[in-house]
This record gives structure tokens, C-alpha cells and sequence, in this order.
């Protein structure tokens, strides 16, 4: 019992000793980094799902009817303009041309008679043998016969033609597609009026995709509202990202705008062109575009990763010039890469910790180190 009084001296101060250490460790201040945030010119771009077609899709169709006697290509590869690529069969053609210049020998029979015939009665006519009306009649004849002949020569024109419609060929180069018909089907009319091929040209491909009125009318406003905030289209130049995620090397520009805004999807169609050299891109696919929508001159900028969420508030803590920190709510207006476009509740150059959101309060005093974020 006479050594209690030592021992709780010695816990005593033990304890002082620790307090007075921990308050000297916490008057410490922390060193962070921390940004000073800047304005600059933003492109504000969004995501559209298009879809590719080729910048010429040229259907296939037999314009006569009959079976399909020849297939003249290899599918899915290049074709050229004027390259034979289906024969039809064509006897019946053939019959009917036969016909036609049947018609017209006898159309020139007539004619020969009708001129041979005018040719006697006129110097009977000059005498008057014979009266003014059988002349007339002559006349008439003649007349009649060489529209008779030009009719007829037409037809057989028209005959020759359709005959040589049983040939296809290729109206342009390009890629082919897989035949819709096989050799022996009956083509060009019922039961078989199937598109027989189709050929794209896809050195450059067109890609669709819609906008939205929202996005359309702030994209227009910028663009027309000043001519000297206009553009190039280098400027708005289109990325393309494929299936597998990976961009496209060729950018795209906008070449058509839709005259009117569909209204059962408040969308509007817009057309963009892209080269495609390498002929990577095939018509049908589905493609994510990436178009600037809207052009912020002076956006104030501030790191993704100074920001935190609260409930349902985006804060950032803010470093006065004695390096005192306060929490700061702020409204976020869009995404720039991996930062937010802040719409209020910073302004330009003030200073903003990047690391510590967790460990630092409002009121505490901290060391800031300076860095430069992209």
C-alpha cells in the first residue's frame, strides 16, 4: 500500500506525456496537392449509336422477267462497272424481236406500195384523170405507211432493248453482295421479284445517326448565331468508335442535315461521311459516334477527382491563401474528359484539393503542393 501513491503519480504522467505528444502531432499541418483551377474553350461531345451504309447501295433488279440462266461474279467481292453479272434466259426476247422485225418489213412493204401507188395517180391527178379526193386518199396512204414504219422500228428498238436487259451488268464498281436468286430460279416477276444483289461503293461509308432537338438546337444556335464563332468542319470533326471499342483512324465530317425533326422521336436525322480506305467498315454495322454538340469559349474546369458526392451534392474543399479549407457545393454542367465543367460555385483560380477529401475537415489548416492536371 505505501507504493500506491508513486505508481499513480507515474500513470499520471504517463498519460500528460501522451496527450500533450498527440496535440503537438495533430497541430501539424497536412501536406496535399492541390490544383488552381483555369478556363479554356471546350468542345461539349455526345454519343450517338449510327448506323453505316455505303456510299453508294445500288440494288440489283431484272427489269425482264425469265429464268436465271448464268451467274457471272464471285459473291462478296469487287466488282466493275459494266461486268456482266447475271444472264436471263432469253428466247422469249428473242422471239418477240423476231416478231417485231417481221412487223417491220411489212410496215416497209406498205410503204414501198403506198409511195408506188402516189407515184402513178399524181401526174393523173396534175391532168385532172382523176379527182382531187383519190389523190388525197394516195397521200393519206403514204403518210400513214411511214408512221407505220416509224412505229414499227420503235418496236423492234424496244425489242432489242428488253432483250438486252437479259444481260445485268454492273451499274458501278464496288463491292457485291450474296446473290438472292440461284441459277434456274423464274426472276423479274411473280413469284420471285427479289432484289438479285446488291453493290456498295464503300471507299467512303455513310454513317447515320440522330440527334436530338435539344442537342440540334444548341449545336444550331452556336454555329449561326455569330460568324465569327463558326467553325470548319475539321473543327467538328465526327470520331468513330466500332464494336470492339477501338476508334476508328479516319475521322468524319457532317454532310447532311434532315429537313424536319421526326415528331414521334423529337430526333433528327443526320448524315456524316467517313473514309474508309482500308475498307475496314461494311454497310450494316452499327457504329457509337462521338459529335461535338456545343462549344463552351470559357468553361471553368475542375478535376474529377477533387470532387466528392454528399448526399446527392457535389463538393469540392477549397484552399484560401492562408491555406484554410472549406467545403464548397458546386453545380456540374457536363463532362470533359476526365474533368466536369463547372456551371457555379468556383471561380477562376481558386485553389482546390486533389487528395485528402477523406482526412480533412472545414476550418483546418493545411500545406498545399501545386500541380498541373491535362
Amino acid at each position: 500500500m505505501k507504493h500506491s501513491f508513486p505508481v499513480a503519480v507515474l500513470f499520471l504522467g504517463l498519460s500528460l506525456f501522451a496527450c500533450s505528444k498527440k496535440e503537438a502531432v495533430s497541430d501539424i499541418p497536412l501536406s496535399l496537392k492541390a490544383v488552381e483551377l483555369k478556363t479554356q474553350e471546350v468542345p461539349i461531345s455526345k454519343d450517338f449509336v449510327g448506323q453505316v451504309y455505303g456510299r453508294a447501295d445500288i440494288p440489283i433488279r431484272a427489269r425482264v422477267d425469265g429464268f436465271l440462266e448464268g451467274i457471272h461474279f464471285n459473291e462478296g467481292l469487287e466488282v466493275k462497272k459494266g461486268q456482266l453479272l447475271y444472264t436471263i434466259d432469253d428466247s422469249p426476247l428473242r422471239e418477240g424481236l423476231s416478231r417485231e422485225e417481221s412487223r417491220l418489213s411489212e410496215a416497209r412493204i406498205n410503204l414501198v406500195n403506198a409511195e408506188n401507188e402516189l407515184s402513178r395517180i399524181s401526174p393523173l391527178a396534175e391532168i385532172n384523170a382523176i379527182s382531187k379526193r383519190d389523190l388525197d386518199a394516195a397521200i393519206a396512204r403514204r403518210d400513214a405507211a411511214q408512221e407505220g414504219v416509224r412505229a414499227a422500228e420503235a418496236n423492234v428498238n424496244l425489242a432489242r432493248i428488253n432483250q438486252g436487259y437479259a444481260r445485268i451488268l454492273a451499274p458501278i464498281s464496288g463491292i457485291i453482295g450474296k446473290s438472292g436468286a440461284k441459277v434456274g430460279e423464274y426472276v423479274g416477276r411473280a413469284p420471285n421479284t427479289v432484289i438479285l444483289n446488291t453493290i456498295s461503293q464503300i471507299d467512303s461509308v455513310l454513317v447515320e445517326f440522330f440527334l436530338t432537338e435539344r442537342d440540334y438546337i444548341s449545336f444550331a444556335r452556336e454555329i449561326m448565331a455569330d460568324e465569327s464563332k463558326r467553325v470548319s468542319q475539321t473543327d467538328y470533326a465526327l470520331e468513330l468508335y466500332l464494336a470492339d471499342g477501338q476508334v476508328f483512324p479516319h475521322r468524319g465530317k457532317l454532310t447532311f442535315v434532315d429537313r424536319n425533326v421526326d415528331p414521334s422521336t423529337g430526333a433528327i436525322l443526320i448524315q456524316s461521311i467517313f473514309p474508309n480506305p482500308e475498307k475496314l467498315i461494311r454497310p450494316g454495322q452499327f457504329a457509337k459516334v462521338r459529335a461535338v454538340v456545343n462549344l463552351i469559349p470559357d468553361a471553368l474546369l475542375v478535376p474529377q477527382r477533387a470532387v466528392f458526392e454528399l448526399q446527392g451534392f457535389y463538393n469540392v474543399y477549397v484552399v484560401d491563401q492562408e491555406g484554410t479549407v472549406s467545403q464548397r457545393s458546386i453545380q456540374i454542367m457536363e463532362t470533359y474528359g476526365d474533368q466536369f465543367v463547372v456551371e457555379s460555385g468556383l471561380a477562376k483560380g481558386e485553389i482546390v484539393l486533389l487528395e485528402g477529401l477523406m482526412a480533412v475537415r472545414s476550418g483546418q489548416k493545411v500545406n498545399v503542393e501545386m500541380v498541373q492536371t491535362n
